[in-house]
C-alpha cells in the first residue's frame, strides 16, 4: 500500500535516511524494515524561524510501485495537417507548437534569430564585451530570452491554465525531476539549451517546421483577415492562422503592427536596477545562520513595498546566479540575471524594480502607444553613455546609491564584460531612483545587512515586461481588428515568464483548434 503525509524536517533530518525512515515509520505505524521505498514528491523552504524543510513524502509497505510524477504525451503526426504561423520560438513559441502536436496542427515556428547551438557563440562574444549581434543575443534565438534567463518556473497565472502540465512536458523534454516536486522550480540556464534543442527535434520530427534566421517582416492581410507572413530573407508563409509570440525585446514588431493599422495600447511596466550581494551574505541574512552549510540551496528572497503609491519590488531574483548583458541593440546597455542548475556563483543578484504607470513617460513620444517604449529607450541610452565603453555596464556600491555618494571603487562582480563606477542615482529618472533609495532603507528593515557596501547596484533592468499591449479579444485571443491574429506571450502585453507565456501560447492554440473543429 502507499501511504501519503506531510512532514517537516530540519536541513540535517531530510537528508539522514535513517532518521527520516523513522518517521515514517512512526507516523504510519509500520516497522522501518517493512518500509519498502519512499519518495518525497513536494518540498519548500520555511526559513521564517529556525530554517527547516516541509516536504509531501509517498511511502510504500508492499510489491506495489510508485506512478510515475510525470505524463506521457500523444504527439501526432501533422505533417498533413493544417497549419499555424508561430512568430517566434520562445517559451509561447515553442509551447504553442507542442499543443499544435497534441491537437493535430502543423506549427511553422519562424524566428528571427539562430539555433541554440549557433546562438551559443553570440552569447561568449556578449560575455566578453567583444560584439552585440542585433539578432542573436540573450533576448532572440531559439528559446527566447528563457533560454538565458535562469529557467525559473513560478508563476501566478494558475487561475488561466494548466502549470503542472507545462512542468510535465518540461520534464518530459529532459529537466530534472526537481521541477515536479519543489515549490519554486528551476532548471539552470545550463540545461535549457538541451531541453529546446529537444523540443525542436520533436517539432520537426512530427511534421512540424522551424525557419531559424527568418525576421517577420510583413503580415499578409487581406479585409481585416490575416493570410500569412513574409520574412526578410524573401520567405513567406500562407496561413488563416498566425500566433504572434514574438516577445517584448522585438521593438521592430510593434512598429510593424502600427504600420499594419494592428491596433496596440500602452500599458505599465516596470524598470529599476538588479542588485548584487555575496551569496554568503544573503545566506547568513535568510538562514540566520553563518554558515548555510551542505543541506540547503543558496538562499533567495522575495521582497516588495509601497513607496509613495507605487510598487517596489524584486523581480527574477537569481541566488548563486550571474549578472548578464541583456542589450538587443547597439548602444544601449541593459542587465537581467541568469544562474545555472547548480547555481554554484559566488553572487546573488535580482532586479529591483519600481512600478511605472503610462502617464509617468506620456512626453516621450507624439504617439502616446510608444511613449513608455521610447522611455525604455532613453534610460537604456542613458546607461550605455554613463558607462566607458562597449558593453560595461554602471554600477555603485549599494551603500553609495542610498546615500547619494560617488563610489570610489567597485568591489568583483558576476558581470563578466566589466563595470565602471557611475552615479545611478544621480542620472536615473528621479521617479526610479528616489524610490528605490526609499525602498532598500525599507528592505534592510526586513533583512538586516541588506545594505552593505559590499553589494552594487548595476543598471539598467528595463525589460522586466512589454510596454505596449497587443489588442485582443478576450475570449477569442484574436486581435481585435485582425481576424486569425493571435498576439499571446509577453511581447503582446499578456504573460510575465517561462511559465505564464508557456500557458498563454498554448491557450492560444485552444483557440484556434475551437474554431477549426466548429
Amino acid at each position: 500500500m502507499i501511504k501519503e503525509a506531510d512532514f517537516v524536517f530540519y536541513p540535517e533530518e531530510l537528508f539522514n535516511e535513517e532518521h527520516v525512515l523513522k518517521t515514517l515509520s512512526d507516523k504510519f505505524n509500520i516497522p522501518k524494515e517493512g518500509i519498502k521505498s519512499f519518495r518525497i514528491i513536494r518540498k519548500s523552504i520555511d526559513a521564517r524561524k529556525k530554517v527547516k524543510y516541509n516536504v509531501r513524502i509517498q511511502c510504500i509497505s508492499s510489491s506495489e510501485v510508485f506512478s510515475e510524477l510525470s505524463s506521457e504525451f500523444s504527439f501526432r503526426d501533422v505533417s498533413k495537417s493544417k497549419s499555424v504561423i508561430i512568430v517566434g520560438a520562445g517559451p509561447a513559441g515553442y509551447f504553442a507548437a507542442l499543443n499544435c502536436l497534441l491537437v493535430g496542427l502543423k506549427p511553422i515556428v519562424i524566428e528571427r534569430g539562430k539555433s541554440v547551438e549557433d546562438r551559443k557563440h553570440d552569447i561568449s562574444q556578449i560575455n566578453r564585451g567583444i560584439n552585440l549581434n542585433p539578432e542573436s543575443n540573450f533576448a532572440f534565438g531559439e528559446g527566447g530570452a528563457g533560454t538565458y534567463s535562469d529557467g525559473k518556473l513560478y508563476t501566478r497565472s494558475k487561475k488561466r491554465g494548466d502549470v503542472f502540465q507545462i512542468l510535465q512536458l518540461l520534464h518530459h523534454f529532459g529537466a530534472d525531476d526537481d521541477i515536479l516536486i519543489n515549490s519554486h522550480p528551476h532548471i539552470g540556464t545550463d540545461k535549457l539549451p538541451g531541453i529546446m534543442k529537444n523540443i525542436r527535434e520533436k517539432i520537426i520530427s512530427s511534421g512540424g517546421e522551424i525557419h531559424f534566421n527568418s525576421k517577420a517582416t510583413k503580415l499578409i492581410i487581406e479585409k481585416d483577415y490575416i493570410k500569412g507572413l513574409e520574412c526578410e530573407d524573401g520567405k513567406s508563409f500562407s496561413s488563416d492562422f498566425v500566433i504572434l509570440a514574438t516577445g517584448h525585446s522585438a521593438r521592430d514588431v510593434y512598429y510593424l503592427l502600427e504600420n499594419q493599422k494592428v491596433m496596440l495600447s500602452e500599458k505599465g511596466f516596470a524598470m529599476g536596477i538588479r542588485v548584487e550581494h555575496p551569496q554568503k551574505l544573503i545566506d547568513s541574512i535568510q538562514y540566520k545562520r553563518k554558515d548555510r552549510g551542505e543541506f540547503l540551496p543558496p538562499a533567495s528572497y522575495n521582497l516588495v513595498k509601497q513607496i509613495d503609491n507605487r510598487g517596489v519590488y524584486s523581480f527574477c531574483m537569481c541566488p548563486g546566479g550571474t549578472i548578464v548583458c541583456s542589450a538587443t541593440e547597439k548602444n544601449q546597455i541593459v542587465v537581467n540575471g541568469m544562474s545555472n542548475s547548480r547555481r554554484n556563483s559566488l553572487y546573488a543578484n535580482s532586479g529591483i524594480v519600481v512600478e511605472l504607470q503610462p502617464e509617468d513617460f506620456l512626453t516621450y513620444s507624439k504617439n502616446k502607444v510608444f511613449s513608455g517604449l521610447e522611455f525604455q529607450k532613453q534610460i537604456e541610452g542613458m546607461a550605455f553613455v554613463n558607462s566607458a565603453s562597449g558593453l560595461q555596464a554602471p554600477a555603485q556600491r549599494l551603500s553609495d546609491f542610498v546615500s547619494r555618494k560617488i563610489s570610489k571603487d567597485l568591489p568583483e562582480s558576476s558581470y563578466h564584460p566589466g563595470l565602471i563606477s557611475s552615479p545611478l542615482h544621480f542620472w536615473l529618472p528621479e521617479i526610479i531612483s528616489q524610490k528605490l533609495q526609499k525602498a532598500f532603507k525599507e528592505f534592510d528593515k526586513q533583512m538586516r545587512g541588506f545594505i552593505t557596501n559590499q553589494a552594487i547596484v548595476v543598471g539598467v533592468e528595463s525589460r522586466t515586461s512589454s510596454p505596449i499591449k497587443v489588442l485582443r479579444d478576450p475570449t477569442t485571443f484574436q486581435s481585435v481588428n485582425i481576424r486569425g491574429l493571435y498576439p499571446c506571450g509577453e511581447g503582446a502585453g499578456y504573460a510575465g515568464g517561462i511559465v505564464s507565456s508557456a500557458i498563454d501560447g498554448m491557450m492560444a492554440v485552444n483557440k484556434i483548434n475551437e474554431i477549426i473543429k466548429h
